[in-house]
């Protein structure tokens, strides 16, 4: 059977800012098989944390000039490049090729824009690699929300579960149906969790040990839970700057302790989960007593959260799998996308989406030397 190779390093930076997640996989490919991805496996991965300085660079660009912008797009793409070569120096890895996610700034399908910064030519130039990023901006031009990407790993690389998802800063979930992905946003997760842990002089709520003891705060829970968004129908997406100021800001600004706007956080996205699965049950017109959900993404590691999730879901049984996939999902999920890049094989799906068509999304980017 002829098939072809690759090792590739993906890269995620997600709103969390934590840092830069690198995956790097080999994949054994053949475009013409039912399932292009032959065999794959996760080599070496690891978060390098950002600096001080980037975190505060990216949380705050959203709101700075269009010479920021520019100037941040480009540098950023410099420093990822220094990471990854940091990355390569303490493994003997060889990647044939670089798949950037880049960091969200700005995410507005409804006016059909997008940004994600990192500068491909400069993280080309600094690796002396192939690099593939920019992945969203084809599926927008033909009328789709861009995301969620994760449903192409979920088809290729995770088969075999009624539902996925994904805990990041934004939680999404997805479902095959037929031979179709239905994929959407269904709320904030570690996006809020940090900002309220952050409160408490943490980095984050180990465990979820501060929510379990809060109480919810039932005014709160409900004002959340009557956003518009959470009755749209689906596909649909979030937005960083959007979550921030209709989610983040009024967790921030209710008058309650931290404990208790932690577990309200938890139960809230909980709830809102459930009520997704549901939708998704009765639209696709799905009728089973017991459904599986795969978990991944930081989230996971909050064990109050995923005793909540249990709660309000009922007909669900939850899969966790080993650490390695839970870290580092959406970093394996750009190593994929860049294969599929660069084998012309669809990477985002219009069921997921809402665009006209799948299409094979990312700028590639090639070094002077090899």
């Amino acid at each position: 059977m002829a098939y072809k190779s690759y090792t590739v390093l993906g890269l995620m930076s997600g709103s969390s800012l934590d840092g830069l997640d690198i995956a790097a996989c080999s994949f054994e490919v053949n475009k013409t098989a039912n399932s292009p991805i032959l065999k794959w496996k996760l080599i070496q991965a690891a978060t390098l944390p950002f600096s001080e300085k980037w975190q505060a660079r990216l949380a705050h660009l959203p709101a700075q000039s269009a010479l920021n912008f520019a100037k941040t797009n480009t540098y950023f793409g410099y420093y990822m490049g220094e990471l990854v070569n940091d990355f390569l120096a303490n493994y003997s890895i060889q990647p044939d090729l670089i798949a950037s996610h880049g960091h969200t700034i700005f995410h507005n399908p409804n006016a059909r824009f997008t940004s994600q910064i990192g500068d491909g030519a400069a993280l080309s130039m600094t690796t002396n690699l192939p690099v593939c990023c920019d992945f969203r901006t084809t599926d927008i031009a033909i009328n789709g929300e861009g995301t969620p990407l994760a449903p192409i790993a979920d088809q290729w690389l995770f088969e075999g579960y009624d539902f996925y998802l994904n805990l990041g800063g934004i939680a999404n979930i997805s479902c095959p149906v037929a031979s179709e992905i239905i994929a959407f946003d269904v709320g904030a997760c570690n996006q809020v969790l940090n900002a309220l842990a952050n409160l408490a002089d943490l980095e984050y709520d180990n465990n979820g040990d501060l929510a379990a003891t809060g109480k919810i705060h039932t005014g709160l829970f409900y004002q959340l839970n009557q956003l518009d968004f959470f009755e749209d129908e689906y596909p649909k997406s979030l937005d960083n700057s959007w979550v921030k100021e209709f989610i983040t800001k009024p967790y921030l600004e209710t008058a309650a302790s931290v404990e208790d706007r932690l577990r309200t956080a938890c139960e809230q996205l909980a709830f809102q989960v459930n009520k997704s699965a549901v939708d998704i049950m009765k639209t696709e017109r799905l009728n089973k007593e017991r459904y599986t959900m795969f978990l991944s993404g930081g989230g996971v590691f909050n064990r109050f959260l995923v005793s909540c999730l249990r709660d309000y879901c009922p007909k669900i049984d939850f899969v966790i799998p080993d650490n390695s996939i839970i870290q580092f999902k959406e970093a394996i999920l750009m190593a994929l996308m860049g294969v599929l890049r660069i084998e012309g094989i669809p990477n985002c799906l219009s069921s997921v989406t809402g665009a006209k068509m799948d299409t094979v999304g990312g700028a590639l980017y090639q070094p002077f030397t090899k």
